[in-house]
């Protein structure tokens, strides 16, 4: 049988990450969750430095961007901390951050005088345009070596895989 040069380049990766962490004797399903992290991670980290290098920004600021792209009437900060899953903290500090870049604006609540809502400026939602196309352009290329046959084996075998471990969780909270 040959063997896949690809395999080498995995083996002598000096930072293997969690793939680091199975043994021979592992089983599939071990391998196959660290080897998906593995691949979440390093994908992750280069859309992080292409984000930084190409529009000198952060991921955190692309989703929290991508948020407010898809509610032109704005969300209230309460409301992007639980899409984005973080804390108001965390809010307050990229929403002061991107307007004062001149990228979003922050208005009182009509209904609820205690919140604020934010929207992205003219100019937010140009910047996001475009750095969304180039995002899609990076995800594109980073799974180029799939073809769409396995892209969406992939993608249907791993929303099975997240149906059943949503069952699980349900079965234990019961």
């Amino acid at each position: 049988m040959k063997k896949d040069p690809s395999l080498d380049l995995l083996n002598a990766a000096d930072e293997l990450g969690y793939e680091a962490r199975s043994a021979t004797g592992d089983h599939a399903a071990l391998k196959l969750w660290l080897r998906m992290l593995s691949c979440t991670n390093q994908i992750e980290a280069e859309i992080r430095r292409r984000l930084r290098v190409q529009f000198d920004t952060s991921l955190p600021r692309f989703d929290y961007m991508a948020q407010l792209y898809r509610e032109p009437e704005g969300l209230r900060m309460k409301d992007l901390s639980s899409h984005l899953m973080v804390t108001g903290a965390n809010v307050t500090g990229i929403t002061d951050e991107l307007e004062r870049d001149g990228l979003v604006t922050r208005s009182s609540s009509p209904t609820d005088r205690r919140s604020w809502i934010v929207r992205l400026t003219p100019k937010g939602r140009k910047l996001f345009e475009t750095m969304a196309q180039e995002h899609e352009q990076w995800i594109l290329e980073l799974f180029s070596c799939l073809n769409g046959a396995s892209l969406a084996q992939v993608h249907q075998q791993l929303g099975a895989l997240r149906v059943h471990v949503v069952d699980k969780q349900s079965a234990a909270l019961q």
